[in-house]
């Protein structure tokens, strides 16, 4: 075991601790796999990502640094808040990108581009290309069932995999998304990762009712005090519920936005840029920017925070 730089960021917030944080190990020559996974089990984040030094082949195709994405069920191949918050740490511990203009990632998933947004001052990374498939009618059903949800709010449903797979569901209203209250356990057994959105309308939405586990990890706040309200800048409700890898909900998530805005764009459901919330049955306040530009290339992006810095012994 050796001391190795380590911070944690808040992504998709402005405001330290109302995003999704994401722990980053800077130095990570030598770790094992199991010395990585089992880092992430105890720091028990929805993701730990360790940062290593590129391969030969992906620099000389103008890759920065290579990153390896934990979560405490197994490592992903791709994940976007992980992705976005790995850049800032990276470039706030020297990291020097081989373009002024861009970053690019090594990851299991092969390149990721990240560029500067600069109508919203922030990174922001390319969408890996997405593969769409019907569910099918069963697996419907048990997912409904483990959500506590009414068929009859249910639009549309696709399977979503950009790198990792969801289940994405489009319900009716902000309100049936808010109110959902699922059964972890049995979303487990589907051995699925689903995630719910709903458009929203032009006024706030409040949380009509918190699940269990808002309860228990939301932050504390006056009785008086409302629940969190989604943005009226924001166009789409997202909520992400990942039991099958250890993560019963996911405040923040972005390969879930970037497959759902790959999905609604190409469907003509959302216009080609908006914002989405996500976070606020869990009290965040994310906010998830996507585009996309006139190639078809959809882009994620998000404001990120430096919450901790230090060393780990691993």
């Amino acid at each position: 075991m050796k001391s190795r730089a380590f911070t944690q960021i808040d992504v998709f917030t402005d405001q330290a601790y109302l995003g999704n944080p994401v722990a980053v190990v800077l130095d990570s020559e030598g770790l094992s796999d199991e010395a990585m996974q089992q880092f992430a089990r105890w720091t028990q984040l929805s993701e730990t990502t360790f940062v290593l030094p590129v391969s030969e082949a992906a620099k000389a195709q103008g890759a920065d640094y290579r990153v390896r994405i934990f979560t405490p069920g197994g490592e992903l191949p791709f994940a976007g808040h992980p992705t976005l918050g790995t850049a800032h740490a990276w470039r706030e511990a020297g990291g020097q990108a081989q373009h002024p203009d861009r970053i690019v990632q090594e990851c299991g998933v092969g390149l990721v581009t990240l560029r500067r947004d600069t109508l919203a001052q922030a990174w922001a990374f390319a969408a890996p290309p997405l593969q769409r498939a019907e569910p099918k009618s069963d697996e419907l059903t048990r997912v409904c069932q483990a959500l506590g949800l009414d068929p009859s709010h249910l639009l549309r449903a696709q399977h979503l995999h950009n790198g990792p797979h969801w289940l994405g569901l489009l319900l009716d209203s902000p309100e049936t998304v808010l109110a959902l209250e699922p059964d972890h356990a049995a979303l487990k057994q589907t051995g699925l990762k689903v995630g719910v959105a709903a458009r929203l309308a032009a006024a706030p939405v409040l949380i009509g009712r918190a699940n269990r586990e808002a309860r228990a990890f939301a932050y504390q706040r006056e009785p008086s005090s409302p629940a969190p309200a989604a943005s009226q800048e924001a166009e789409l409700e997202v909520r992400a519920f990942a039991a099958a890898i250890g993560i019963p909900e996911d405040p923040v998530t972005g390969s879930l936005n970037a497959s759902l805005a790959q999905w609604l764009m190409a469907e003509g459901v959302l216009p080609q840029q908006y914002t989405a919330s996500q976070g606020a049955a869990l009290g965040r306040e994310g906010r998830v920017r996507l585009s996309q530009d006139a190639s078809g290339q959809v882009w994620v992006g998000g404001h990120a925070v430096t919450c901790i810095t230090g060393h780990v012994m691993l």
